[in-house]
């Protein structure tokens, strides 16, 4: 199976998403760098650059859905992005495999069109863990089902991506967060959340000068 490696912006608002819904399953999509992808390719390696929040209420392949999926594939689209997987947290604490969660219509239709896409399953009670471990399990589709990846081997862009998340988590970002579902109810917000990617941009910038400057003790 190729490698999947997650940027920061893409594990946080998976993170953040189900933070704000602790007590609802909750769902969205994966988006992959498209200039990375070859066409028609299994099995190949992927770096997750975001993810757009869809749903804590309408989890299943509803108009709503592929409107939310038309959507979001335009925008990836003008970013050289492509719908490469989805996430889901169960709303059962205890349920954390791909088989309990919610939206498997919306999973197996991206991986119709997408033959090395990947589910992300938020591990519930890792949850409670985050600074130490990263709260999600990969599965890769093959073979027409979800196969879990090593589920102890989660690859970031960046070594501060727990660290980062963990930051938002405190600043109670999580209420900030949009997902289609709020979208719907109010189209005036912003279910792309560039609010919050900004502020990750901000924090990683942050963190970059302050590796500089460690850097430069040293020498």
């Amino acid at each position: 199976m190729g490698e999947v490696s997650l940027e920061t912006a893409a594990y946080a608002k998976i993170i953040l998403h189900a933070a704000k819904y602790p007590h609802c399953a909750v769902n969205g999509v994966l988006l992959a760098d498209a200039t990375k992808i070859r066409d028609g390719a299994k099995n190949q390696d992927l770096d997750i650059v975001d993810t757009v929040p869809l749903f804590h209420h309408s989890h299943y392949l509803s108009p709503m859905a592929e409107i939310a999926l038309t959507q979001i594939e335009t925008v990836a689209q003008t970013d050289n992005r492509v719908i490469a997987g989805y996430y889901a947290a169960c709303e059962n604490f205890k349920d954390n495999t791909v088989e309990k969660c919610p939206g498997q219509k919306i999973a197996e239709k991206i991986a119709e069109h997408f033959p090395s896409a990947v589910f992300v399953v938020v591990d519930n009670k890792r949850m409670m863990q985050h600074l130490d471990t990263p709260a999600i399990k990969l599965h890769k589709y093959a073979d027409g089902r979800w196969k879990l990846k090593d589920a102890n081997r989660v690859m970031f862009q960046s070594p501060y991506v727990l660290e980062t998340v963990s930051h938002l988590l405190q600043r109670g970002v999580q209420k900030d967060l949009v997902d289609f579902d709020n979208y719907l109810d109010d189209l005036s917000q912003d279910w792309t959340n560039l609010g919050i990617e900004k502020l990750i941009a901000s924090i990683n910038a942050s963190n970059t000068i302050d590796c500089k400057e460690d850097d430069k003790l040293f020498r």
